[in-house]
């Protein structure tokens, strides 16, 4: 499996390409379906089995992505030669995590205890975007053992109002005052 660091520098390489270019957006969609296509375990056996002329596996990559943009085929080769294709779905994340990074995206990761809904995660949001001061996408995560509230991790910033926490904070309370 591709590192994390080498991910993060072909997306930090491809997204230079793609500022440089202004089409940041453009790229975004045509490495989503790169990543796609790469969902296909017969594709991905085929490009990483070695007996497969290299010429072969560019004319499938070419015939199956589709595009007109002559620098997404090269980065396509250049991943074949590198055996790294099948991991272009990492490249598309880091990818994505530096476009939001320049458009002021932060991501969230919201625990809570019971499933919420569409119009809970919005209102929760809101709260963090106030929080933050810039647009938030929330991720959402169910875990009863925090057994009520919420846990909202953005970045390295962890925001805990579970009522787990809040037991805790009271047991801890009620310990100290007992000394």
């Amino acid at each position: 499996m591709i590192s994390t660091i080498s991910a993060r520098r072909y997306a930090q390489a491809i997204f230079q390409i793609a500022e440089a270019n202004k089409n940041l957006d453009e790229w975004q969609k045509e490495l989503h379906k790169l990543a796609g296509l790469m969902k296909d375990r017969e594709m991905v056996e085929l490009i990483d089995h070695p007996k497969v002329s290299f010429n072969l596996k560019t004319e499938l990559i070419k015939q199956k992505l589709n595009t007109s943009n002559e620098l997404v085929l090269n980065l396509c080769y250049l991943l074949i030669l590198k055996g790294k294709l099948k991991n272009v779905d990492q490249i598309a994340d880091e990818y994505e995590a530096l476009l939001d990074e320049q458009r002021g995206i932060k991501h969230a990761v919201v625990t809570t205890a019971v499933a919420i809904d569409d119009t809970e995660k919005q209102r929760i949001a809101s709260q963090l975007e106030k929080i933050t001061g810039k647009k938030v996408s929330v991720k959402l995560q169910v875990n009863p053992s925090i057994v009520g509230g919420m846990v909202a991790r953005i970045e390295d910033t962890l925001i805990d109002g579970s009522v787990r926490n809040k037991l805790d904070l009271l047991r801890r309370d009620l310990v100290e005052a007992s000394k």
